[in-house]
């Protein structure tokens, strides 16, 4: 079956990742619409050869959409995806319906069972992009060993905030190599030969709503019991986000055992040889689809596992896991309906 695809915020960074992803997966499209805002519009986007024509968001009609991929924001999400879901299955990327009770918080190799109720409210959640990588590489351990507590530290690159970030962390490393003042615009310091432990707005207890939702949307889709804690931070990486990661476990384990376990799990890479070079970094990891699992090891102090997980940020931590989501449908939903 073919279906028709809207892409809201198609001029984005997680718009576009998304029609690279449609073509490279060979999505069923039958008609492609990209959507923005009124100053977006009228520009072109290639897609299987063919340039398509931007259309302005408030003038089209959802009606000719078996499904709509919402890539543009939390305020914008917020009005205009519960109105989208009236007519057409919204995949929606930001962080406001992620935590609702009957919104599914679905990472497919995860929790693909989660989507049997999706239609109470036509509106899919896709999670945070550190959150599934994260839960990627636990849930193959959780399922063996039950994993009971979880630490760690982030390293995520600029394009989690956008393009604008993408381009100031460019402007900022030419204007730092020409001797010239660094004036932080979208970030709150200087991002360029730097890092930022903060991102999103500070809580009360002190922790980031980018904590928040790890520990949070980490819970909600594997297990509410999972102890989670971290540290998230902002590095002058264009694209790929990296994890450093302890993972605590119920039952004994040894070492091959995990590597064994990792390196069946869907969607996962595990490249450990321990010698220089054979571990996973952000440049080699921008543009795939799979999340990566060096640097694994025991902890000495108690029954735990070290690693560090690297994934594309736009791809399987946006827009791939979105087109995922959307094959799920197709192959097993929509069709039906």
């Amino acid at each position: 079956m073919k279906v028709n695809i809207a892409i809201v915020g198609s001029t984005g960074n997680v718009g576009r990742k998304t029609v690279e992803a449609l073509e490279k997966r060979k999505f069923p499209v039958n008609n492609l619409y990209l959507l923005s805002s009124k100053r977006s519009a009228g520009s072109f986007i290639k897609f299987k050869n063919k340039k398509i024509k931007v259309q302005n968001v408030k003038n089209f009609d959802f009606k000719k959409a078996h499904i709509t991929f919402f890539c543009a924001g939390s305020k914008l999400a917020k009005i205009l995806a519960p109105k989208i879901a009236k007519y057409s299955t919204v995949i929606e990327h930001s962080k406001h319906f992620r935590m609702l009770k009957d919104i599914p918080l679905i990472i497919p190799e995860v929790n693909e069972h989660a989507l049997k109720n999706y239609k109470k409210k036509n509106i899919i959640s896709n999670p945070n992009c550190s959150t599934t990588q994260l839960v990627l590489a636990l849930k193959p351990l959780h399922d063996k060993f039950k994993v009971t507590r979880v630490v760690t530290s982030t390293y995520q690159s600029v394009s989690g905030a956008g393009k604008a970030a993408m381009e100031e962390l460019i402007s900022q490393t030419k204007d730092y190599l020409a001797k010239k003042k660094i004036k932080p615009v979208k970030f709150t310091k200087q991002i360029a030969f730097n890092v930022i432990p903060h991102i999103d707005v500070f809580m009360k207890d002190g922790s980031t709503k980018e904590e928040w939702k790890m520990e949070n949307e980490t819970k909600k889709i594997l297990d509410k019991n999972i102890k989670v804690t971290a540290t998230c931070v902002r590095v002058p990486v264009l694209i790929s986000h990296s994890e450093s990661v302890n993972v605590e476990l119920k039952k004994r384990f040894n070492i091959k055992q995990i590597r064994s376990i990792l390196s069946r799990a869907p969607g996962c890479k595990v490249i450990d040889e321990q010698k220089n070079g054979s571990y996973a970094t952000p440049a080699e990891c921008a543009g795939s689809f799979l999340t990566y699992i060096s640097r694994i090891r025991r902890d000495p102090t108690k029954n735990a596992v070290n690693m560090w997980i690297v994934s594309d940020n736009l791809l399987k931590g946006a827009a791939f896991n979105a087109v995922q989501i959307a094959e799920v449908l197709v192959k097993k939903h929509i069709r039906n309906n």
